[in-house]
């Protein structure tokens, strides 16, 4: 049994080891890309036709932002179609409704779109809006976000190439100042829309639409197969299937597409179940078709890494559980010392990680970069490491292919600290067991501290000291909406 959780615990350190180092490589790709004149031609010739796509479902208190939002993108409004896929239940369909009908008097081609039933969820939307589009591109918007004028004129030109099939944008925030919370989503999502998009993009492996902010050229959608609900990450799974057919993406890290950060922590979960949960389910359905495509062996490591990034969280959540039995294990096996000492060389990994994060801090806050980057690195790894055991639930039921119904972010329209999220009718106060089971993990990563004490063996404490409070810090906010709804 000793063996069994050493052998258990090394090889969970030495994945995630593995994934840490394929950070570092997309890392040392978006420096690469930063030394090298990039061509930009920001003129459009012509002007497509472009249909603006908005997949709304019950966004009472956004919705009307968001289409104020798209008719003030600077296009020429004979060029410009604006559906409005409407899937809502409540009061959205009548402000939605109103907006259109105001809009259509003062000429634009906008429509509110609704279905005879909800069929596949936000693909399946897409993909009934997209029977009827006019459009040659098509621009996707969710109802948290606020486009840009610009961007159409500044997207649009990237596809002088016919091969070009998608454009990604960078995500901006409106309130990442709102909280802690906020703070730590923007940390990591800039991470992301810099050093992680474009460093795939620099390498030439597949990069992926984000379900948002982004344009697709509609024969591309149509040539890889359409919008498909079989995963709950309809944009990840139609990237793959894109990519593999020979279309190529681009993505556009000085092009900013704004959107408001979830301020309260069921919203953050409700948001990292499905996108956890459908890159499983993603990897499930795609990796085999990867592995076998033509593509290079080092874009075939990369995409796998991308695919199965998810699993990280059920990765950590096992080595972390098994890291106090270990404690225990090495103070009654000191002929097993060596073994112990030579899970050291994880501390690569660790240093990896914490290099992304540094470059991606030194992109977005170049001015305060230190101050910015030691103030909320660990805050994000404690919060990361306290959200383990609710996205490995989702990763186990995305591979296993256990169904379960779409699971939507509710939005708040809150941008500044003196903006209240209280009375949200979207908001689910239920206390869950897996919130129960959060709370009991803190006490569990409390109890390894203590026995670190008592062992003499403070090489763990760290570890559990950062578990501890993130499991504290995610159980504490989950229990808090319930008290001021």
């Amino acid at each position: 049994m000793e063996w069994l959780v050493i052998v258990l615990y090394g090889i969970t350190l030495l994945i995630i080891c593995l994934f840490s180092l394929g950070q570092f490589n997309l890392t040392w790709h978006y420096l690469k890309s930063r030394k090298e004149s990039e061509e930009h031609s920001d003129n459009l010739a012509e002007y497509p036709h472009v249909t603006v796509q908005l997949p709304v479902f019950n966004e009472r208190y956004v919705v009307e932002r968001l289409i104020d939002a798209v008719t003030n993108i600077q296009y020429p409004k004979e060029k410009l179609e604006i559906q409005i896929l409407d899937d809502s239940t409540d009061e959205t369909i009548q402000i939605i409704r109103s907006r259109v009908k105001a809009y259509q008097a003062d000429g634009w081609d906008i429509h509110q779109i609704r279905r005879p039933d909800r069929v596949g969820y936000k693909a399946g939307a897409l993909a009934y809006g997209l029977e009827k589009a006019k459009g040659e591109f098509i621009a996707i918007f969710d109802a948290d976000f606020v486009p840009n004028p610009e961007f159409l004129i500044c997207t649009l030109p990237k596809f002088k190439n016919d091969k070009i099939g998608m454009v990604q944008t960078k995500w901006g925030h409106l309130n990442t100042d709102y909280g802690w919370l906020t703070k730590i989503q923007a940390f990591w999502l800039d991470a992301h829309f810099t050093v992680e998009q474009k460093g795939r993009e620099h390498a030439g492996s597949f990069i992926n639409f984000n379900g948002t902010a982004g344009v697709w050229r509609k024969a591309c959608i149509e040539d890889a197969g359409g919008w498909q609900y079989d995963t709950i990450t309809e944009d990840l799974d139609l990237s793959y299937r894109a990519q593999l057919k020979g279309w190529k993406f681009v993505y556009r890290e000085e092009i900013e597409s704004p959107a408001e950060l979830p301020v309260v922590i069921p919203a953050v979960k409700s948001q990292q179940y499905r996108w956890n949960k459908g890159a499983a389910e993603t990897a499930r359905k795609t990796l085999g078709k990867v592995l076998t495509s033509n593509i290079g062996w080092n874009h075939k490591i990369r995409a796998v890494l991308h695919l199965l990034n998810s699993s990280v969280f059920l990765l950590l959540l096992i080595a972390a559980v098994l890291s106090i039995p270990m404690l225990y294990i090495k103070e009654y096996n000191p002929d097993l010392a060596l073994v112990f000492d030579l899970g050291s060389i994880f501390i690569i990994g660790f240093l990896a990680m914490g290099f992304f994060y540094w470059v991606a801090a030194k992109a977005t806050h170049p001015e305060y970069t230190l101050k910015y980057f030691m103030k909320n690195f660990p805050v994000f790894l404690a919060f990361s490491m306290g959200m383990a055991l609710h996205n490995s639930i989702a990763v186990v039921e995305g591979y296993l292919g256990i169904k379960t119904p779409f699971v939507r972010t509710p939005k708040f329209n809150v941008q500044s600290k003196g903006d209240s999220w209280k009375g949200n009718i979207y908001l689910n106060n239920v206390l869950t067991p897996v919130t129960l089971m959060e709370g009991l993990l803190s006490i569990y990563f409390i109890y390894g501290i203590f026995s670190g004490f008592k062992l003499e063996d403070y090489g763990l404490m760290l570890f559990h000291a950062m578990l501890a409070i993130g499991f504290a810090y995610v159980f504490i906010l989950s229990v808090k909406p319930m008290n001021n709804a």
